[in-house]
C-alpha cells in the first residue's frame, strides 16, 4: 500500500467542522465553544482475573452539553484512545442535533479486546468500569446515557443498568441510565436492528429524489442496485439484509477482516452471517468467490458502497480508485477528510455518517422516553385503533350485503387493516419519519445554497446551526 499522510480521525472531524463554519456567520467565541470537547474523564481500574490483578484504561468524553442528558455509545476495542473517543463524541453532538434527538454528544471507550475474555470476566470488567463512571455521574438518566457501540451490545448494557440500579436503589428512572438493553431489561423492540434499519431508510429517502440520484450518476430505484458492504457486524448485516430482502438490491460484495466475498449475481447475506457465526470467519464460504485482500474489494465496481466497520478505511491512498458513485457511511468516520476532498472532486456522492448511522441514537431516544414514561409504546391505543378500524370494515361489509353490491375486501387487507400498531411498528414508523425529515433538512441546504457542494457540509451546517441556537437560548 502506498504511503500517505492522513489527518487523525479527530483532525478529520475538526477539518470538516471548519469547512462548514467557514460558510456560517458565527461569533468566533461561539464557534470555538461548539467545536471543543467539554471534558474527558480517563479512568484506570483493576479487576482480579485468573488469579492476578489486570489494569484497564477507559474513557468517557462529553463534547457538548447544549442539551442534557448527553448521549453516546461505549466501545470495547484494543486501540481505543482519547482522541478517537473525543472525535466520536463530537459526531454524536452533530448527529443528535441533525435528527432532533434532544441530547448533547458523549462517547465512551474501554481499551480491551472482548474476544480475550469469557463472559464472566467481561461482566466483572464492565461492572467495575460502570461503577467508576456512575459514581461520577458519567452514567445517569438525566445527565449521561450510554448505549452499545463496537464490541458491546445488549448484554453489556444490561450489566451497566443493573450496576446503576444497585448503586441508586431509590431512583425510579434507573433503567433510563443506558439504552440498547434487552427487551426483558427495559429495552425497546427494534433497537438491535436500528442503525442498519436507519441506513436502509436513508437510502430509500435518497432514492425518492431523482435529482439527487442523478448527481451520483445513477437512475431508478434501489431495486437491482449492486451493493458492496464492508463489515458484517450488527450494522452492516442488518443494512445489507433489509436492502436485499425488502428493496431488491443485490449484495455483490461483503468485506470482513479476513478477506472478502464477491459474486455479481448476489450474495445471500443471511447464509454468510450464519457461516461466520459457526466458523468465526468468511474463509471457506462455498457460494461466493473469496478474496484474501479485503481492502482491495472496496475499489470494486458497484453502485453503492456501505463502509460499516472502522473509521479511516477510505483514505488518500485508495480514494482515487474507489469506483462506487454513491457511498453511505454506516460506520463513524470511514472516509478521511483528505479522501472526502478526492471523492467530491470525482463527483462521488457521500451520504454522511452523522445522518446515515443516526438510526441507533434515534431508537435509543425512543427507548429512553419509554423508560421514563414506564409504559411500552402502543399499549394504550393499539386495541382502540383496532376497534375503530373494525367499525369501518363492518360498515363496508353491511353496505355490500344490504345493497347486493357483491363487494369483497382484497385477500389479507382486512387482517392488515384491522391490526393496530405494536411497539416495533411504531418504532420503525418513528425512525422512518426521523430519517426523512433529517434528509430533507440537509437536502434543502445542499440544493438551496450555491456554496454548499455536498451532503456532508449540508449536514454540518444544519446541525451546527441547531447547536448554536441552543447555546444562544442558554444566554451564551
Amino acid at each position: 500500500m502506498a504511503q500517505h499522510q492522513e489527518p487523525s480521525f479527530r483532525q478529520s472531524v475538526d477539518m470538516m467542522f471548519n469547512r462548514a463554519v467557514s460558510l456560517m456567520d458565527l461569533p468566533p467565541g461561539l464557534e470555538e465553544k461548539i467545536r471543543v470537547c467539554n471534558a474527558t474523564y480517563t479512568v484506570r481500574f483493576g479487576v482480579r482475573l485468573r488469579g492476578q490483578i489486570h489494569t484497564f484504561t477507559g474513557y468517557r468524553s462529553v463534547h457538548s452539553e447544549h442539551m442534557e442528558p448527553v448521549k453516546g455509545g461505549i466501545r470495547y476495542a484494543p486501540e481505543v484512545h482519547q482522541d478517537e473517543v473525543e472525535a466520536l463524541a463530537a459526531l454524536m453532538t452533530y448527529k443528535c442535533a441533525l435528527v432532533e434527538a434532544p441530547f448533547g454528544g458523549s462517547k465512551g471507550g474501554l481499551r480491551l479486546n472482548p474476544r480475550d475474555y469469557d463472559e464472566h470476566e467481561l461482566e466483572l470488567i464492565t461492572r467495575r468500569f460502570a461503577y467508576e463512571l456512575i459514581k461520577r455521574d458519567l452514567i445517569h438518566p438525566s445527565q449521561n446515557v450510554p448505549a452499545p457501540d463496537m464490541g458491546t451490545g445488549e448484554r453489556e448494557m444490561a450489566w451497566i443498568a443493573d450496576q446503576y440500579a444497585r448503586m441508586n436503589t431509590t431512583d425510579i428512572n434507573a433503567r433510563a441510565c443506558v439504552t440498547g438493553k434487552p427487551l426483558n431489561a427495559g429495552g425497546i423492540a427494534g433497537r438491535v436492528e436500528a442503525t442498519g434499519r436507519g441506513v436502509q431508510y436513508a437510502l430509500r429517502e435518497f432514492f425518492r429524489h431523482p435529482e439527487d440520484v442523478a448527481k451520483a450518476g445513477l437512475s431508478g430505484k434501489l431495486d437491482g442496485k449492486r451493493i458492496i458492504v464492508q463489515g458484517l457486524g450488527n450494522v452492516g448485516y442488518h443494512a445489507a439484509k433489509f436492502l436485499a430482502e425488502e428493496d431488491g438490491a443485490r449484495i455483490t460484495g461483503i468485506i470482513e477482516r479476513d478477506g472478502a466475498l464477491l459474486d455479481e449475481d448476489g450474495i445471500d447475506v443471511e447464509a454468510v452471517r450464519q457461516w461466520i457465526v459457526r466458523h468465526g470467519t468468511i474463509t471457506g464460504y462455498p457460494d461466493a468467490a473469496h478474496h484474501a485482500e479485503g481492502a482491495a474489494v472496496l475499489e470494486s465496481a458497484c453502485d453503492i458502497l456501505i463502509p460499516a466497520a472502522l473509521e479511516g478505511v477510505i483514505h488518500t491512498g485508495n480514494a482515487a480508485r474507489i469506483q462506487a458513485p454513491l457511498i453511505i457511511e454506516a460506520a463513524n468516520g470511514p472516509v478521511t477528510a483528505g479522501a472526502d476532498d478526492i471523492l467530491r472532486k470525482k463527483g462521488t456522492v457521500i451520504i454522511p455518517d452523522m445522518y446515515a448511522n443516526a438510526g441507533g441514537v434515534t431508537v435509543s431516544y425512543f427507548e429512553w422516553v419509554k423508560n421514563l414514561s414506564h409504559i411500552r409504546f402502543g399499549r394504550m391505543q393499539r386495541r382502540q385503533e383496532e376497534a375503530r378500524h373494525q367499525l369501518v370494515v363492518d360498515e363496508l361489509e353491511r353496505l355490500s350485503a344490504d345493497r347486493g353490491l357483491g363487494w369483497t375486501l382484497s385477500p389479507g387487507f382486512k387482517e392488515r387493516y384491522l391490526r393496530g400498531a405494536d411497539e416495533l411498528e411504531l418504532v420503525r414508523s418513528g425512525l422512518d419519519d426521523t430519517m426523512r425529515i433529517a434528509y430533507q433538512s440537509m437536502r434543502e441546504t445542499w440544493h438551496g445554497r450555491e456554496d454548499v457542494e455536498d451532503l456532508r457540509t449540508a449536514a454540518y451546517l444544519v446541525s451546527i446551526s441547531k447547536v448554536a441556537a441552543s447555546y444562544r437560548a442558554k444566554g451564551l
